[in-house]
């Protein structure tokens, strides 16, 4: 099942590049926090590798954050979450759009917009863990 094997893929390669072994011990909050943050590296690794031409960087780059953003759309709950789920989704959706544009058109722009588009939502995923 396509679905199944990108949102594994985006743990994955967030686990293999960083800290395998936090996330094993850490809650499914902190997990989805540190996709967040593999998302969020992994937009800069892109922004650097179009600087520099590097497509092999790039594509590795914006394929990971691809992954990474489909698993949390794909952890939406969209029957409890309501307009808020379903607005989060449609946003994602265009995550997702940007992302291959600025791969097809080596945009740093697009890649930028999709950063500020992720950063409040880590920053509102990590002000509920203050919270509780």
């Amino acid at each position: 099942h396509r679905e199944s094997s990108v949102s594994y893929a985006a743990v994955r390669q967030y686990q293999d590049a960083n800290a395998s072994a936090a996330a094993g011990d850490a809650s499914a909050h902190r997990q989805i926090g540190m996709l967040f943050e593999a998302a969020m590296a992994r937009l800069a690794a892109a922004r650097g590798a179009v600087a520099r031409g590097d497509t092999v960087a790039k594509l590795t780059a914006i394929s990971g954050t691809l992954a990474i953003i489909e698993h949390l759309q794909l952890c939406l709950d969209r029957q409890a979450g309501g307009m808020l789920a379903e607005n989060l989704h449609a946003l994602y959706d265009y995550m997702l759009k940007r992302l291959v544009y600025a791969n097809l058109n080596n945009d740093v722009a697009a890649l930028d917009e999709v950063s500020g588009l992720l950063r409040p939502l880590q920053d509102g995923w990590n002000a509920i863990a203050a919270q509780v």
